[in-house]
């Protein structure tokens, strides 16, 4: 119960001032004259103030309201490390002990992972618990935490101290990669550089070292071990060694006694461009699909082409003297011999052998291919002659070998069973052709035995094998049996896909990895992951994912598409999936490779020192036991050694209000009356 005297004006104040000034004047100037009541007037004035100004007595029952304490406990990530998690849970089963002893109401919010990458956000988790407390009441907020916390500049304006209870140990170390500089995209065949750099944090073993092991693996190849300094920026030099997706996987081996290996791998994702497509056309007898296949070549500005074609085979009789021929004599030595590897396709069009080129560039052509070059051989009836191709060095190296049979009958290209699974013709387009055929058709094609390791993708007429493709060492080579693909071109009985057809094949023979028949790859949209496996065999075993934190997930797959095997998985938390079928491998990252909670793992007061210190608060090491929780006058420092501070805020529910006046109204004029009266017959006669 509390009372306390109100006043209750009846004139406004500056009114009553001007009053009880004009009275104490008068009584001044009694007193100056000497009457001797001046007191009395003076006293009646002044119960007369007193009386304007309506005192009242007011008596309020009061019930006191519990001080809160704010508790925020941080879950993310990097308290799951070491015994961090078992360390915050006896914190906060200490800390509520001692609240609950000083009547304290507790408040816990409990702060996960951010969405995205964007940390531990707890100063945001005790912002939005502040603003469901009553002012008031707070007498303090505690953060259970390792430290790291990612929007400490968004502190809370606390009436009360701000604490930390620090998880962690100080014995703590970890080792993180960091990958400062890689581009996005690279031209094959020049080197450029990543900015690579290992860092120790914490209290790093001596045993450690100053050099430490890192592996590079490239598309989930065959791991590659270096030895590089630690604490200095290493310029890494690369080259892509295909175009498209390049995965670039930097590994560190974890080391006894750190923290943690998320952040000891980074995927670094660059696309490899050619800077020019390097293509040698060598056309034979002119015919109506070699425009078109300059047509095609030329139209690309990225390509370089160079055209040789024989215009006067050395057996034609035409009578003009050779001094009067105004031909520019072709360096066949330096393309066929000294600047052959320097070509990215070489494309023989209806060639055969007439004596110009001699076996030893031959050799060269099938030596480019074996080391990783890539051939393709549009045949006509030269392919069926006794100067085939086929009779020249390039027979080991060629997938189909001729019959001498010319097929001269009208078909309709298919694609055939192998075909619908191969990238290079799988899901061509169709309705070009017309009275319901997909396409246009053809007139001449050359029978061909194929390989048994080649593959045919497409079939001609009578299912004779149209276009054969294979592997020879580390190149590729492609027989087209038709000259007649030009037709398409010209939009023949509505023509056909001749440009997708080409362009997928010359990428193919290029190696392309999105091409690839045999291939294992993933892509992720937000968080699901959708693996996709191509092969031309049988249906694919299950894929095994191995999530960041190392557990493993059997991912069964189903055919959406002929060759074409799918599956999807819902991605649990950010990093590093390795995906693994077979002798098949992937990675993908969903987010960084190492999230922002494991940027740095080691404990710290340093992030949240400012805001600590601008709340009086203080900062104390879990591993130092548990701190006690005292009252602190406001104002003053609310931490020392071993324990920290609360505030007292002494709020309340007011219950009951009684209002009293002092003194009724009449009595105050009786009373000014009669010390009015006793001023009068004092300084009167009598």
């Amino acid at each position: 119960m509390t009372r306390q005297i109100l006043f209750d004006p009846m004139l406004p104040w500056p009114v009553i001032a001007v009053l009880a000034g004009v009275a104490l004047a008068f009584c001044l100037l009694a007193a100056w004259r000497g009457l001797p009541g001046w007191w009395l007037r003076a006293l009646a004035a002044g119960v007369l103030t007193v009386a304007l100004l309506d005192p009242s007595l007011q008596t309020e029952e009061r019930e006191p309201l519990s001080d809160i304490l704010l508790v925020a406990v941080d879950e993310s990530a990097s308290q799951r490390l070491s015994d961090r998690a078992g360390q915050t849970e006896a914190a906060l089963a200490d800390l509520l002990a001692e609240a609950d002893a000083d009547g304290l109401d507790v408040r816990v919010t409990r702060v996960a992972d951010a969405s995205g990458d964007e940390g531990t956000l707890v100063m945001g988790a005790l912002n939005e618990v502040l603003a469901q407390v009553p002012r008031d009441r707070v007498a303090g907020a505690v953060v259970i935490s390792d430290g790291r916390v990612h929007d400490a500049g968004l502190a809370p304006d606390l009436p009360a101290p701000l604490h930390l209870l620090r998880t962690g140990r100080s014995d703590d170390w970890d080792r993180r990669l960091i990958v400062s500089n890689a581009p996005s995209f690279a031209i094959l065949d020049e080197e450029f550089t990543i900015t690579l750099r290992i860092e120790d944090q914490g209290d790093v073993p001596p045993e450690m070292g100053a050099e430490a092991d890192i592996v590079v693996s490239v598309d989930g190849g065959q791991p590659r071990a270096f030895r590089i300094p630690v604490g200095q920026d290493l310029e890494l030099p690369i080259a892509l060694p295909h175009g498209g997706l390049n995965v670039i996987e930097f590994t560190v081996p974890e080391a006894d006694g750190e923290l943690t290996d998320r952040n000891n791998a980074a995927v670094v994702q660059i696309n490899g461009v050619r800077d020019r497509l390097r293509v040698l056309l060598v056309s034979g007898e002119p015919h109506p699909g070699q425009r078109t296949w300059r047509n095609l070549l030329k139209a690309d500005s990225a390509v370089d082409l160079v055209h040789f074609t024989i215009l006067r085979p050395p057996g034609k009789q035409d009578n003009v003297p050779v001094n009067e021929l105004s031909l520019i004599a072709f360096p066949t030595r330096e393309l066929f011999s000294e600047k052959i590897e320097e070509f990215d396709l070489i494309i023989f069009d209806r060639y055969k052998r007439r004596g110009i080129l001699p076996s030893i560039y031959f050799d060269n052509v099938r030596n480019y291919v074996e080391q990783g070059g890539a051939l393709l051989i549009s045949a006509g009836p030269d392919y069926a002659s006794a100067d085939s191709l086929y009779r020249s060095p390039l027979a080991p190296i060629l997938p189909a070998a001729p019959t001498a049979i010319l097929l001269d009958r009208p078909f309709l290209p298919t694609v055939s069973e192998t075909g619908e699974k191969h990238p290079v013709t799988e899901g061509l387009p169709q309705g070009y052709g017309e009275d319901g055929a997909p396409w246009g058709r053809w007139f001449r094609q050359v029978q061909v035995l194929a390989n048994p390791d080649a593959q045919v993708v497409m079939d001609g007429t009578e299912g004779e094998p149209l276009l054969v493709l294979d592997r020879v060492k580390a190149g590729r080579v492609a027989l087209l049996g038709s000259d007649h693909v030009w037709l398409w071109d010209r939009g023949y009985e509505g023509g056909g896909p001749q440009a997708e057809l080409l362009r997928r094949l010359a990428h193919w023979l290029m190696a392309e990895p999105e091409l690839e028949e045999e291939a294992l790859t993933a892509s992720a949209l937000g968080q699901e992951i959708t693996v996709t496996r191509r092969t031309l065999g049988e249906t694919p075993g299950a894929v095994t994912v191995t999530a960041p934190d190392g557990t493993e997930t059997e991912l069964a797959l189903t055919e959406e598409a002929p060759g074409r095997f799918v599956g999807r998985i819902e991605g649990g938390e950010q990093g590093l999936y390795r995906l693994v079928e077979g002798d098949r491998t992937a990675v993908i990252g969903l987010g960084p490779a190492a999230p922002r909670e494991f940027v740095e793992t080691i404990a710290t007061d340093v992030v949240l020192a400012d805001a600590i210190d601008a709340r009086r608060g203080g900062a104390i090491a879990v591993e130092d036991g548990a701190p006690d929780l005292r009252s602190v006058r406001e104002g003053r420092r609310a931490a020392g050694r071993g324990w920290i501070g609360w505030t007292p805020r002494g709020a309340y529910l007011t219950a009951d209000v009684r209002v009293l006046s002092l003194v009724p109204a009449w009595l105050f004029l009786l009373l000014a009356a009669g010390l009015a009266t006793l001023a009068w017959l004092r300084e009167g006669r009598r």
